[in-house]
Formats: structure tokens, sequence, C-alpha cells
């Protein structure tokens, strides 16, 4: 299998999904010739034409509507969202039109072939209008479904099957990893289960669970507990809604404990529902408290970004506290 960043993995699966079902059209600011900032698209519009690939003006809310309209005429929209931190503009296209279609009309008409691309998360120095995450704020929605890949194979697998989903789909890419995330990745067409978390490691003592960019955190985390004969189970949870409850619940019923991390604020947080949904099924098997590790409950910092990112450091610490609690 060839070696892919996750950048060009994405590209892969869009530029499959498009050979395969004419159905689908990618758009955004600067999707075109530019590829997007981040060049996710480039050659899509050489390779299918302008009317499958192109450009949209800088109107968030007007790309959702757009792509709404596609949707329920039998199109599969693929919209990119330049920085997840832009998609607030759109969000009541997402959160009362794109969520409901199906559900107002008893499934006469819907927008299941929509697929919103984000890329989401700090790490690049991106400041506080460049680097939040906002899963949690969708996961709120019923109706949609959120998916973060971790690496260019999941990426594009992901992708795939979140394009050929019968629901929308927010597509949350992790941009840190955009170029730094190498690894093999299938030149032919597959698809991986959205709403199934993966086990990554097992362990004994602990489970680790994460999403996205997190995860090399979690493994950064795991190698120096395991130094301290710690074993550390860990989880890639992979789609955030619909989250997969029986694996994780599995696993603590296995360790006893629990450790989720995100990116995102600690209040509100998606570690938040987790965290209290794993106590009602796994209450008398809890050795600890669920703990969360998290970044602040502040906007994002550009000076202070190292010490608002919850890292392997932050992560590390709090394994050893849940472990001696």
């Amino acid at each position: 299998m060839p070696e892919m960043n996750m950048l060009k993995a994405i590209n892969a699966a869009l530029d499959t999904a498009m050979a395969t079902d004419d159905k689908v059209i990618c758009f955004g600011e600067d999707v075109g010739v530019f590829g997007g900032v981040f060049r996710a698209t480039s050659h899509l519009q050489e390779k299918y034409g302008r009317d499958r690939c192109f450009n949209t003006p800088l109107v968030e809310q007007g790309i959702i509507g757009f792509a709404n309209g596609l949707a329920a005429q039998g199109s599969r929209p693929v919209a990119e969202i330049q920085f997840a931190d832009y998609i607030f503009p759109a969000f009541d296209q997402i959160v009362n039109e794109t969520a409901k279609f199906r559900y107002r009309s008893g499934d006469l008409f819907n927008v299941g072939g929509l697929t919103i691309r984000a890329p989401y998360g700090g790490g690049i120095s991106g400041g506080l209008y460049h680097s939040q995450s906002p899963e949690a704020y969708f996961a709120h929605t019923p109706g949609l479904k959120v998916v973060v890949p971790r690496n260019p194979h999941q990426a594009k697998g992901l992708l795939l099957g979140a394009i050929r989903d019968p629901n929308p789909v927010l597509f949350f890419e992790p941009k840190r990893l955009y170029r730094a995330s190498v690894g093999e990745v299938p030149e032919e067409d597959y698809q991986l289960p959205l709403g199934e978390a993966e086990v990554i490691k097992e362990g004994d003592d602990i489970t680790l669970l994460a999403w996205g960019a997190q995860m090399e955190m979690v493994e950064k985390a795991a190698e120096l507990a395991e130094k301290e004969g710690i074993s550390c189970e860990i989880i890639d949870l992979r789609t955030i809604v619909p989250w997969d409850v029986d694996t994780v619940a599995e696993s603590v019923l296995k360790t006893g404990r629990l450790l989720v991390t995100h990116e995102a604020p600690l209040t509100g947080g998606f570690a938040g529902e987790i965290a209290a949904t794993i106590q009602q099924r796994c209450f008398l098997y809890l050795e600890s408290p669920i703990a969360r590790v998290t970044g602040l409950d502040t906007p994002f910092p550009l000076t202070l970004e190292k010490e608002y990112m919850p890292d392997h450091l932050k992560i590390f610490e709090a394994i050893k506290q849940s472990i001696d609690y």
C-alpha cells in the first residue's frame, strides 16, 4: 500500500467518491483551482470539471443552504467549511434545516446525502479563530452524525463511509495532522463503519478514550504509564454521534477506570456525556471517578497554546491519579 499523509488520503477519498458516483459534488471557499486553503481538493476540478468541483462565495450559511438544496434534490454534496471555527454562521442551516429535513417531512424528502467537511482543533498556532473544536455543539442535535478520523487510513475509509451514509454527516478533520500524520492507505475503494469505536490497544488497568488528534496524545501517555507498570486500554471513538456505548462500557467493566480527553473546553464538552452514560452503565465496577482531560474554559489562546492543550503529560498525570485514587 502507498504511504499518504492525511490530506492526500482525504483527497483520495473525494476522488474515489466522485469517480464512482456522479451525484457527488464538492464545493466551498477556494476549493476549485486552488484546492482549498489546505489543498484537500487539489486537482479534482481538473478531473471532474467546474460543475462538480467549484468555489463558492465566502458565505458559510449560503454554502450549507445550497448544500441542503442539492441534497434534497438527490445529489451527494460534500461541502467544505474552510475552518471549523467558521461554521457558526451556518449553525441555523445545519441545526434547523439539515438535521430536521427527514423528521419534519416524514421522510418524504431528506438531505441524507450531505457531508460537511471542516478542519478543526489546535496545534498550529492559529489562535482563537482557527483552533476550536466544536463537535459537542452538533452532538446535541438529533439528526446529524459527527465523525472524526485519527490518521490517513481512517480518514479515507470514514470519509467514504460518511459520503455514502443515508444521513447528513459532519466530518471534522484534525488539521494539525494533515501533513504530520503519514501511513499506509489502500488505493482501492473501502469504507469504515460509522458509529463503531476501535480498540487500538488492549489493557487491564484503565481505559483511555479519545478521538482525532488526541489519539496521538493518548498513545504517548500510555507509553509513559506502561513504564510505571500501568496497563492501558486505548479506544478511538471515531464517531461522536452515534457513539459506541457498548464498546466503551465493555472496556470499563474490565478495567474499572476511564479517562476521556478532548481538545474542546471542559464545560459542556462531549466527555461529560460519555462520563454520565458510563457511570450509569458501569457504576458498581468503577474503581475511581471518571477522569476528563480537556482544553480550558477560556477562548483558545495564541501565546499560551501549549498551556491550553491537553497534552500527553497532563493525561499521564491524570492516569496516575486515577490509579492511585
